[in-house]
């Protein structure tokens, strides 16, 4: 079992399998999106299997797949049902925006993934195009009927909460858990090489943070109750508003400390190990793999690595790689 020095166990591997996008999230990619990877310069299936296969030795036990959007990566499905056959792997899910999930829910299903988280910022669909920069919300929803149909299920939902462009949908969304058993989850924007300007109509950088503690007195009408987590629910703090079907969270890296309780590694499509989401530190793992090389002196290296916390209170931010390129 990986234990980092802080007596927390690490069982929860988070991989990102590209970090392209076929959306330009404004708080996630420059308008222009990021440069192609060059050939060569990302993982294979194989290489992430590989990886996953020496990470469940070392104790991991669940893996999330995410990106940029990870149901572009060619061989997706291929890719699932590999890391899905890795003895000790308990769970496969996946984060995604949707777009293509409706098409891929069968095979994906077929091939052993768990369950999918699904972004989704606004409930109007003007405003879903603007922030993700010509998105379609139908083929959103779309998308979580197949997932619900096909039993990827519980279904998250992702809502990175903007002051001044989504925060006045906190009670609409909350309420999407009334009548379907979802998992809203509200998310502090992360400040992760996106402080640059996104475009007319959007607050500037300074303007944008709303905290948990704001979210929570906007939603205080709703009587939200302190709930059971649903399976895989990570950092959030889970509630319920009575009666309702699904739960409300919250994620809060800047609010409500939730480091003491982290439990995951992030290793990026090309290759470098993350200690923590939210500073620039790496370990690489991409030379060992195509060398065929153990790579768990890398791993054991990233787990001794991961702080106690964050230091973004302190204004350090990380600024090597856009969310895109980390996976979330």
């Amino acid at each position: 079992m990986l234990t980092d020095r802080f007596r927390r166990p690490i069982t929860y591997l988070r991989i990102s399998v590209t970090p392209r996008c076929n959306l330009r999230c404004v708080y996630c990619m420059p308008p222009e999106g990021l440069p192609a990877p060059r050939d060569g310069e990302l993982l294979t299936n194989d290489e992430i299997v590989s990886f996953v296969r020496a990470a469940a030795r070392q104790g991991i036990r669940r893996v999330r797949l995410t990106g940029g959007e990870p149901l572009i990566r060619r061989g997706i499905e291929d890719l699932v049902r590999e890391i899905a056959a890795t003895p000790g792997i308990e769970e496969v899910s996946l984060t995604t925006n949707a777009m293509l999930l409706a098409k891929k829910a069968p095979a994906l299903t077929a091939a052993g993934l768990t369950r999918v988280n699904v972004s989704l910022d606004t409930l109007d669909a003007e405003k879903f195009r603007r922030i993700t920069r010509g998105g379609q919300i139908e083929r959103v929803f779309a998308g979580i009927a197949a997932a619900e149909t096909h039993g990827l299920t519980p279904v998250k939902i992702n809502t990175v909460v903007v002051r001044g462009v989504n925060d006045d949908e906190l009670t609409a969304l909350a309420r999407l858990t009334v009548e379907h058993p979802w998992h809203v989850r509200f998310i502090e924007l992360m400040p992760v090489s996106n402080a640059q300007e996104w475009g007319p109509g959007f607050p500037a950088d300074g303007e944008r943070y709303i905290s948990v503690q704001e979210m929570h007195a906007r939603l205080a009408h709703l009587g939200l109750e302190p709930a059971e987590a649903p399976r895989g629910n990570g950092p959030a703090r889970t509630f319920r508003i009575p009666g309702a079907l699904g739960t409300v969270g919250f994620i809060s890296p800047l609010g409500e400390h939730f480091c003491q309780t982290c439990n995951r590694l992030r290793l990026t499509a090309d290759g470098a190990l993350r200690p923590c989401l939210l500073m620039d530190a790496e370990v690489q793992v991409k030379e060992q793999l195509r060398a065929a090389r153990d790579v768990s002196p890398r791993l054991l290296e990233a787990v001794s690595l991961k702080p106690a916390g964050h230091e973004l209170l302190q204004q350090r931010y990380p600024e090597a790689r856009h969310m895109a390129q980390i996976g979330g």
